[in-house]
């Protein structure tokens, strides 16, 4: 005669239809947590590009990423630890495209490229100069991405790129503001060009200038 089972001793049964339960594997918890990282990484680029390191709140990059803000000093130890973090990847990509075998006109045509697709870093770069916020950690225009222009430069410079009376210096300032303005004055550069800044009409346009422009210095 079957008895009815003992809720202390027998499993229950999982209801008709359902699965049962099951807790989640390290390797789900492993890709939840990248998940949560990721999410927090592209949220805080979107805030500091917006408003700043001073200006950014860490509750409204955890809203943007829907995630707890406990989760940012967890993972990154706070908002400071967040800022370096999304930058920590940058000086490979920009070696990538500061690459000195290359000629000069292709360097900044990537650059300009880089900038166009995503401009959230060259915004930050602008907040740091205006504001003065930062930390000496800081990736963005470091001093040695500095030294490292400057010594490009100065290769370009004896390979005939640029003329023996031009500082490389200067050069470099003059191609950074170059390359920035589409982004820092998107209404001015629409308004000269009749081209909107990021479409593929205005980078093929502009990229072009640019090198052409470029092309001139050695003469």
């Amino acid at each position: 005669m079957a008895t009815a089972p003992d809720p202390d001793t027998d499993p229950v049964p999982p209801a008709a239809g359902r699965r049962p339960r099951r807790a989640p594997s390290a390797a789900d918890r492993r890709r939840d947590a990248e998940r949560s990282r990721q999410a927090l990484l592209d949220a805080a680029l979107d805030e500091f590009a917006a408003k700043g390191f001073d200006g950014a709140r860490v509750q409204e990059i955890a809203d943007r990423a829907g995630v707890n803000k406990q989760l940012i000093a967890y993972y990154f130890g706070g908002k400071e630890g967040l800022y370096q973090e999304i930058q920590r990847g940058w000086p490979a990509a920009e070696a990538e495209r500061a690459d000195p075998e290359l000629p000069l006109d292709e360097v900044a045509a990537r650059y300009l490229s880089a900038v166009l697709a995503d401009p959230r870093p060259a915004r930050l770069l602008v907040w740091r100069g205006l504001t003065g916020s930062g930390s000496a950690t800081d990736y963005l225009d470091g001093s040695a991405t500095v030294d490292a222009d400057l010594e490009n430069l100065t290769r370009a410079q004896e390979r005939g790129e640029i003329s023996p009376g031009i500082d490389p210096a200067f050069i470099r300032m003059a191609l950074m503001g170059m390359i920035l303005a589409p982004v820092m004055l998107p209404e001015t550069a629409l308004q000269a060009t009749g081209k909107q800044p990021g479409s593929p009409e205005f980078e093929e346009y502009y990229s072009a200038q640019l090198r052409r422009l470029i092309q001139l210095l050695g003469r």
